[in-house]
């Protein structure tokens, strides 16, 4: 059994009873987004944010109505960003099917993605969960922040290890944030308390985004052949920018010239690599992600011991030792 499977069965009725709510918030009076939002319904991945709702709230008290509302918040602005990112990334696959961009074209994806987020909004609104719509409305916020801040420094290349943790703070940790914040509210937990699940959220975000940054890279960390997609695309991660720092200027050149004129080709990117294995950028982004683990762990401490709680462990656990 996988360690997902094993945090899932401490919230299985939970996540039970969250499919049937979650498919009701998608309905529309429109024949084409309901044929589109049953696509996407069927596809779903492992549903990590509603978990991340539901564990913070086990933790705290007992499930409720306000609970479930909140795993929707969050599965359908987390599901709004993914339509629109395809989009954004002329991406034809999503999770090994076919994205909505691909089957239904760009201005539908971008419509369906602007439905989906405003579901969210109304489900808080008509609630009068204005706690939950303000969650909401920050990670919106925070995300396209982060996601245009990205667009900006990649165009310079700008290899500053600071700028990089903002990015994917706003990018990667602000939703996983948002989402224990939300379900420490949705059961009616202080205000330090909300904000302690919330910190957490976003210390486990940042090691789950260095995690993903180290599959860029294979074979050097244990996960298969590079596949240097980042690279490709001249987003630069962790090892890359440590790699940078421990450079001279003449192959701090050289690192420049390959990612610019010739990212796309696979013995460039694979020069690169090796690179960073070189400079230590990978040994130096697994400690960083650790670092970010132990400090959410220790946050994590400050609550009792539950079922919920040590379900969490292992889901932190999986965030980083995960294969893919």
């Amino acid at each position: 059994m996988s360690a997902v499977q094993k945090v899932k069965q401490v919230i299985s009725p939970e996540l039970k009873a969250f499919e049937g709510i979650f498919k009701d918030s998608l309905k529309s009076r429109v024949a084409l987004l309901d044929k589109i939002t049953h696509y996407i319904v069927k596809r779903k991945g492992k549903q990590m944010r509603p978990m991340f709702v539901f564990l913070c709230a086990k933790m705290m008290g007992e499930v409720n109505d306000s609970t479930y509302r909140a795993a929707s918040l969050m599965e359908l602005l987390h599901t709004a960003t993914l339509v629109h990112d395809d989009v954004v990334d002329d991406a034809m696959e999503r999770r090994g099917f076919f994205s909505i961009n691909a089957l239904w074209k760009n201005k539908i994806a971008v419509l369906v993605g602007d439905y989906l987020l405003s579901r969210s909004l109304i489900l808080s609104v008509e609630n009068d969960e204005f706690d939950h719509l303000r969650v909401v409305a920050k990670a919106v916020k925070d995300m396209s922040e982060g996601e245009l801040l990205q667009m900006e420094k990649a165009r310079g290349l700008n290899f500053s290890e600071d700028v990089y943790l903002d990015i994917i703070r706003q990018k990667t940790a602000s939703l996983i944030a948002s989402c224990c914040k939300a379900g420490a509210i949705s059961v009616g937990a202080s205000k330090y308390q909300a904000e302690t699940f919330e910190r957490f959220g976003e210390l486990l975000g940042m090691a789950f985004q260095i995690k993903d940054d180290l599959f860029d890279y294979g074979s050097s960390s244990g996960i298969g052949k590079p596949t240097g997609i980042d690279i490709k695309e001249r987003k630069l991660t962790l090892p890359i920018i440590h790699a940078y720092s421990k450079s001279t200027v003449k192959e701090k050149k050289k690192l420049k010239s390959l990612i610019n004129k010739n990212g796309k080709k696979r013995n460039n990117v694979n020069e690169i690599v090796e690179f960073v294995i070189q400079k230590g950028g990978l040994e130096y982004a697994d400690r960083k992600m650790r670092s970010y683990t132990e400090s959410a762990i220790s946050l994590l401490n400050q609550f009792p011991n539950t079922e919920a709680k040590e379900a969490m462990l292992e889901l932190v656990d999986y965030t980083i030792n995960r294969k893919k």
